[in-house]
């Protein structure tokens, strides 16, 4: 359980090796830069650095165009180039404005084919009307109105009958409209179009016919594969433009995009006179190196100092988990991030989730094939809750082989109960009444002993953070524990030994921590030499926190412990929930009886995956986090430069 430990990197030096010193930092992609204003108390003489980034620009103007080609960028390894970062910016730009330029061009013909099309839909629908379409646009006395009526609409038109203007010449139709033509004179148009609008005519207007609508469409189609031609040409100069340059882009886009990221570092540093200071955080491990580089910079000057000597300042927290831990990481960050010098809880929560998610789901098949699902979620989706599915899926299939249970069959493994152990059945009955009992008091038994782990890994923390009071006299350091523990084992020995506590071991182990956790304030700022230790009303203080100590804490030892009798209960609900797919199975017969129990796996499978995935999650936050983690921890976040 352990929080990667980090120094505090200051470097000082004049102006024009600002630029090298942050591509240095840079480069390195484990340095978390800091304020650097944030480290002096006197910052009058001090400027923030607002330079604005001159590769912003030339590196989104490239990405924009290699886009619109339809084309990729790609991060490269070997990103050198002789280029200054001037000729950087002008190739950059250069290839920009070549490659716009021809996108421009494809855009244009783009929207003419559009137009074209929209032309051939629109003389399509007045095909065979046989007229010279110039002619009758020419006439002085005549209006033509062309568009489409309602079908509805098309009948009412017998209604008009008196009207000898109101006549519509059908062309085409479809199935809710006729597609036409209409004339009025020039002194009855306003009318004949109020009476057309009535109906719901749709005018459309044509443009630039000067022949036949069947002449008109053949202009049209050789337009249109002119375009096309053109648009294809266009589209060879663009793919032969990208062809030539794809190296060269691809290197000087990483390079953009190095230089564009590592000058955010410049936000965080200052000026101050002809210097500037740049401060960040780096790992422990990576110190010697990073000391190594800063000592080839002529002009600067610097100090890594241990993490603990920044006052003020909260360390970023960088996990370090061995690979079979790395996965649940993933809820520690659901949770947040520990506190640098806070106890890591991932191997903690690995192991229990693991634990109590397999004997909530024991079940050899449905594990088996909840770690396939997990890995197939991993390897193809690279889902982090995929990773965690893997072992708890394999510690659901052992559970399985201890409760003896493969897709629900609860006599399935009685052969190799005899093979191993000369049984004739499994152990274990679940749905036995005896064997219910025994399964919910041995996970009241299992809470119990993962609570006072929890402590243990409290107390551990307080000690490691110099918090003694909390370590000695909280509800979850040494008084704590001992309360929690002496109180168990009374109980069971009162319950199972028909023991009697007496006067020594009620005062001694129960009386007398529930005192100390009341006085655990001013108890531990005597200890750790708080000046201001005492309450400001002692009869204020202890009335607060006898109702605290009563309604809080002690009965947040009954509540935390009595939680995990839902361990139990979802093994009774498993084996439950699996007898009624049966009783469903066998009650259909047949080739229904396979079908129903496929359908049966697979929806026990996910609502029970869903709802243990869930309240195993809410056992580890609130019945364990909560006694010895307290989170807030700010992620360790270096300046690198990520393939997108």
């Amino acid at each position: 359980m352990a929080v990667s430990a980090v120094r505090i990197a200051s470097i000082i030096g004049i102006t024009s090796e600002l630029d090298h010193v942050i591509n240095l930092c840079g480069k390195s992609g484990y340095f978390h830069p800091e304020d650097a204003l944030s480290f002096y108390s006197d910052t009058r003489n001090f400027t923030p650095i607002a330079d604005s980034d001159p590769y912003l620009t030339p590196l989104q103007s490239l990405k924009d165009v290699v886009t619109a080609a339809g084309e990729h960028l790609d991060l490269v390894e070997d990103s050198e180039s002789d280029l200054s970062h001037e000729q950087l910016i002008d190739y950059a730009n250069s290839f920009s404005n070549e490659m716009e330029a021809l996108i421009d061009k494809r855009l244009l013909l783009d929207q003419a084919l559009d137009n074209d099309a929209k032309s051939v839909v629109e003389i399509s629908h007045f095909l065979g009307l046989n007229l010279d379409l110039k002619k009758i646009f020419a006439c002085k006395y005549i209006k033509v109105r062309f568009g489409r009526l309602p079908r509805e609409s098309y009948d009412k038109l017998e209604a008009y009958g008196d009207n000898p203007y109101v006549l519509f010449f059908q062309c085409t139709s479809d199935k809710t409209h006729y597609w036409g033509v209409y004339f009025a004179p020039i002194e009855y148009v306003s009318e004949v179009d109020r009476i057309f609008s009535s109906l719901y005519f749709e005018r459309l207007r044509i443009s630039a016919v000067d022949s036949t609508p069947e002449e008109r469409l053949q202009v049209l189609q050789k337009q249109i594969k002119t375009h096309q031609a053109q648009r294809a040409e266009i589209e060879r100069q663009i793919h032969s433009l990208w062809e030539k340059n794809r190296e060269q882009c691809q290197k000087v886009y990483t390079h953009l995009e190095e230089l564009h990221t590592y000058f955010g570092i410049r936000r965080h540093a200052a000026r101050y006179n002809n210097n500037f200071i740049v401060s960040g955080w780096i790992p422990a491990e990576y110190e010697k190196e990073f000391a190594r580089q800063l000592d080839s910079v002529e002009g600067i000057e610097y100090s890594i100092e241990d993490a603990k000597d920044a006052h003020k300042h909260e360390p970023p927290v960088k996990l370090k988990n061995k690979k079979p831990f790395k996965a649940f990481e993933f809820f520690v960050d659901m949770y947040g991030l520990p506190k640098y010098g806070e106890v890591d809880p991932t191997p903690f929560v690995a192991v229990t989730y693991i634990l109590l998610f397999g004997i909530m789901f024991g079940d050899l098949g449905q594990g088996i094939l909840l770690s396939i699902i997990g890995a197939l979620m991993w390897r193809l989706k690279k889902m982090k809750l995929g990773k965690a599915l893997i072992p708890c899926g394999i510690s659901s299939a052992f559970f399985g082989l201890v409760f003896g249970s493969v897709f629900g069959f609860e006599d399935a493994l009685n052969p190799l109960y005899k093979f191993l152990f000369n049984l004739d059945e499994k152990p274990i009955h679940v749905l036995a009444p005896n064997t219910t009992v025994l399964i919910l008091c041995a996970t009241l038994g299992v809470g119990v002993a993962l609570v006072m782990i929890a402590m243990l890994i409290n107390i551990y923390s307080c000690f490691k953070r110099k918090r003694y009071g909390a370590a000695l006299f909280g509800s979850n350091g040494i008084c704590g524990l001992v309360f929690y523990a002496s109180l168990v084992i009374g109980g069971v020995g009162m319950l199972l030994l028909h023991w009697s506590m007496n006067i020594f071991y009620v005062l001694g182990l129960l009386a007398l921590p529930l005192l100390l956790i009341l006085l655990k304030e001013p108890l531990g700022g005597l200890i750790e030499r708080d000046p201001d230790w005492k309450p400001e009303s002692w009869g204020g203080y202890l009335v607060q926190n006898i109702f605290e100590l009563i309604f809080e804490t002690v009965l947040s030892y009954l509540t935390n412990t009595l939680s995990f009798l839902r361990v139990g209960a979802f093994v009774l609900v498993h084996a439950g929930m699996m007898m009624m797919v049966f009783i469903l199975a066998e009650m259909v017969g047949g080739v229904g009886y396979v079908i129903i129990l496929m359908i049966g796996n697979i929806f026990v499978m996910g609502i029970e995956g869903l709802l243990v995935g869930i309240q195993t999650l809410r056992l580890e936050f609130y019945e364990m986090f909560s006694r010895f983690f307290e989170g807030g921890g700010r992620p360790f976040q270096p300046v690198s430069v990520k393939k997108e």
